[in-house]
């Protein structure tokens, strides 16, 4: 090399995708003191000396970072850009690579920190859950009538369409959440039976509750009604054993043989719950209970049979 090579100095070289308009430089430098063969310097490049594809992921790492801060997810919709970054596509390729087996563990690892979701059905899912979940504070049960909505979601449709038969194989950890929430959630029993028996309970939770007697309402079901119903020997004999296990775990007793369920309040140890004292628990303030149009405090709509419209 002529003495004149070596004392020139190159031109600095960017290795990388160029930013576009408004971002930040993050290239790497590169910078020789003498010519370099360029085919020299690509073989440097695929042997990760420099490492364009690291740098590539970590700019889209930071920014789904920024966005899961900003909104609270990492749920990206496909066309999303945050600036001109197309951030919904690069969330994509990075579900897909997982999907494939080529990505590293520890890539997985700090995407899942952020709160990747790896499938659309899975993301799809978790949004219905928190539905299901919200729906739960307010009916005490997920077995929704197919009608029932909770966050602007068809709630009941979707988990009537999960109790169906094999719905649920293959996803061990969807079933988990549902438990996790309401273990009664996809009962042996009608759906219809499990939402009374809910309603039942909390109702018999509160303190000093009197027997539910016929036109005592909740969410609109006649629970005395159906409380009067189970009582009934050839009823209560046709129960599962679980459901009567349930029932008796909040007081309720059966009634002998050819003895009619009461009608009006009894004194003593005689009405629906015996002489079992009521469970001690914690409930929901009893606004949700009644409904906003009822005062809860309201002796008469806590101890004797009132109509649907007074007090459901």
């Amino acid at each position: 090399m002529s003495e004149r090579q070596k004392n020139a100095v190159q031109p600095s070289v960017f290795i990388g995708t160029e930013p576009e308009e408004g971002e930040q430089e993050s290239r790497l430098l590169l910078r020789f003191a003498a010519p370099r063969d360029p085919v020299m310097v690509a073989e440097w490049v695929s042997w990760n000396v420099i490492d364009t594809e690291k740098q590539d992921w970590a700019r889209g790492w930071s920014k789904l970072k920024a966005f899961a801060k900003r909104e609270g997810h990492a749920r990206v919709p496909y066309g999303h850009k945050e600036g001109a970054y197309p951030l919904g596509q690069w969330v994509a390729e990075q579900r897909r690579a997982y999907s494939a087996g080529q990505m590293t563990g520890k890539r997985a690892e700090r995407l899942e920190q952020l709160g990747m979701v790896w499938s659309v059905a899975d993301e799809r899912f978790q949004e219905n859950l928190e539905a299901a979940r919200a729906y739960y504070e307010v009916h005490w049960t997920l077995c929704a009538p197919r009608t029932a909505t909770a966050l602007d979601r068809p709630v009941g449709q979707w988990l009537s369409n999960l109790r169906r038969p094999g719905a649920l194989d293959g996803h061990p950890t969807w079933k988990a959440a549902l438990e996790e929430i309401d273990e009664h959630w996809n009962p042996d029993w009608s759906a219809d039976w499990q939402r009374h028996y809910a309603a039942l309970r909390e109702l018999v939770g509160e303190e000093d509750q009197a027997d539910v007697l016929p036109g005592i309402t909740v969410h609109g079901m006649d629970v005395g009604k159906w409380l009067a119903r189970q009582r009934q020997h050839t009823v209560w004999q046709g129960l599962m054993a679980k459901q009567r296990e349930l029932l008796q775990g909040i007081g309720v007793v059966p009634l002998p043989p050819e003895q009619k369920a009461p009608t009006e309040a009894l004194k003593g140890g005689s009405g629906a719950f015996g002489g079992v004292s009521r469970p001690s628990r914690s409930t929901r303030p009893a606004p949700a209970l009644w409904g906003p149009s009822v005062d809860p405090t309201s002796k008469s709509c806590r101890t004797a049979p009132r109509s649907s419209s007074e007090c459901s």
